[in-house]
């Protein structure tokens, strides 16, 4: 309660610095919640938004516009410090390469989503950001999208758009999309689930283990017969809290989750290997193998170092259990550990930060987050040199492949889960755009005519390689992007992708981000697919909140 107490005070401290805008937000009042045994529990169906968006009717104009800033040495108030010890792992953006020197660009897939509501966990809280909390890829991804089924057999299909940047005149926008084949909850394989809980000290707080707790009950409430559940803490050391229940037993389960505690230190090596222990004992043969890892990712006992866990979780992953992580709290989240071990475990990354987020990945998504259609998917476009100068790749850095890697099935790439949508995006730069280059002392000022003009319709190649789970060698599916393909008006899947990729670019204060602006963004937005999605409405509510803190919060 002290620290609840705590953080009110240091968020109407924060608020109270913002008092020198020129114009002010409208007041909105929050959803109204409870709290029983310090955790969160406000109605899972409530129409209202998350973070203090609470409208009869979706406003687009609501907030203010045109903001300028004119906090003054009297007015200003700065920020509380306060313990912050949680950990990113550094951002070097994607730079444009040249066709000529780098005609192949090679990446793994990315489906995680906990990027998205870690920001947004910390714009609302108001008092403490950080940059590389921001991957361009998992904003993007968050939002689901409106492409087409898959077909003839394959676990995922393969759409592109191709438009005017909106925020740098010089380049093109390119959006890939894959949509992967939605596997019904009737034929959903049966479920072999370990939940592996941190009740480690530093899991104390209301939106830790408390929030773990009631997570992991709207999870148990979706099993059935055919499922089984098992439950693995760790604190000093690791116990077997539940061992192979059936999925019906849903008070055996709840009672296990429910009389746990948190104290001690945190022994995270060791509750892993013995969840991939019991998740072995009662492996179902075709069905889904997982351990799902709830934690702030604070591991002190044991194998902590990121590069000891990517070593422990690559061999245990051989075993054909899959491994996803939950992050929950503030304050002393260890991304980077928590992102490793679930890009290594071939599972996804999600941050929960309410009872409505866990009730996005466990429940509305069960299919995409714990059925696998497609694993080690890697990407690599070919990109014309006749039609193509330079590109970019926006986002998924720590994604990026070598052009050797693509055929290379040994090395490890991202899944699809049921129903799951994949974006990417990058800048391309035609031949005929007037964005300067730098001259080159050794090369000619100007490329050798070609002597055909073979494929000069094509804009580029995407090449896709996948394997079915279980499976060791991958398939190949192509794609021919045509130069004619080229559309003036911005397509509306792209229209949102590009506006979330803007608000991320904002963000980081990325020297990519050209003309993009908060404002900008919203005018954008008037083209999107947003009233009665909550989660577009209050993308929208974030991009307001953003702009109208620009003038001082993340200085």
């Amino acid at each position: 309660m002290k620290k609840l107490i705590s953080r009110v005070i240091v968020v109407v401290l924060v608020v109270s610095s913002f008092t020198g805008c020129s114009k002010k937000n409208e007041e909105k009042s929050a959803p109204d919640i409870t709290y029983t045994n310090q955790a969160p529990t406000q109605a899972i169906n409530s129409s209202e938004y998350q973070y203090g968006v609470k409208e009869e009717q979706f406003n687009f104009d609501s907030g203010t516009s045109d903001m300028t800033c004119d906090i003054t040495e009297e007015s200003y108030v700065p920020p509380v410090e306060y313990n912050n010890t949680e950990e990113y792992r550094s951002i070097v953006e994607n730079g444009y390469q040249t066709v000529k020197n780098n005609p192949l660009s090679t990446f793994s897939i990315d489906v995680d989503t906990a990027s998205y509501s870690n920001v947004r966990r910390m714009l609302t809280d108001g008092y403490y950001f950080d940059k590389d909390a921001v991957r361009l890829e998992e904003m993007i991804n968050y939002f689901s999208y409106d492409y087409q089924e898959p077909s003839d057999g394959e676990p995922f299909s393969i759409n592109t758009e191709l438009a005017d940047c909106p925020w740098n005149k010089d380049s093109k926008l390119l959006l890939i999309g894959l949509k992967g084949q939605t596997v019904e909850m009737p034929k959903m394989p049966a479920s072999n689930l370990v939940f592996l809980i941190d009740v480690s000290g530093s899991m104390m707080d209301y939106d830790k283990l408390p929030l773990v707790q009631q997570a992991f009950g709207l999870l148990t409430e979706k099993l059935t017969e055919k499922d089984r559940v098992s439950i693995v803490t760790y604190a000093s050391g690791d116990a077997v809290v539940l061992e192979g229940a059936n999925g019906i037993q849903k008070d055996k389960i709840m009672n296990a989750i429910n009389n746990l505690y948190a104290s001690g230190s945190t022994a995270g090596s060791a509750g892993i290997q013995t969840a991939y222990e019991i998740a072995e004992k009662y492996f179902i043969p075709n069905g889904n193998n997982r351990v799902i890892l709830a934690t702030d990712g604070d591991l002190n006992v044991g194998i902590t170092s990121e590069s000891g866990l990517e070593q422990l979780i690559t061999e245990k992953k051989e075993s054909g259990v899959y491994l996803s992580v939950l992050g929950f709290g503030t304050q002393n989240i260890k991304d980077n550990k928590m992102e490793i071990l679930a890009d290594k475990g071939n599972g996804n990354y999600s941050y929960i930060d309410s009872i409505r987020e866990a009730k996005k990945v466990l429940v509305d998504e069960m299919g995409a987050t714990l059925v696998t259609i497609a694993e080690d998917v890697k990407l690599q476009l070919e990109f014309n040199p006749k039609a193509v100068r330079e590109y970019r790749l926006v986002g998924y850095e720590n994604r990026v492949l070598n052009a050797e890697d693509f055929e290379d099935d040994t090395k490890d790439a991202g899944e699809i889960g049921s129903g799951h949508t994949v974006t990417a995006l990058y800048e391309v730069v035609l031949n005929d755009s007037k964005k300067s280059v730098p001259a080159l002392k050794y090369q000619p000022e100007k490329e050798e005519e070609v002597e055909s003009n073979q494929n000069a319709d094509e804009l580029l190649t995407i090449s896709i390689r996948y394997k079915k789970p279980g499976q060791d060698s991958s398939k190949l599916l192509s794609k021919v992007v045509l130069v004619e393909s080229l559309r003036h008006r911005m397509p509306k899947n792209m229209n949102f992708a590009s506006a979330v990729a803007e608000f991320g670019m904002l963000l980081r204060d990325s020297e990519y981000k050209g003309t993009a602006s908060y404002d900008g963004i919203l005018e954008q937005l008037r083209n999107s697919d947003i009233e009665g999605d909550v989660y577009r409405e209050e993308f929208v509510e974030l991009v307001k909140l953003a702009r109208d803190r620009s003038c001082g919060l993340y200085e």
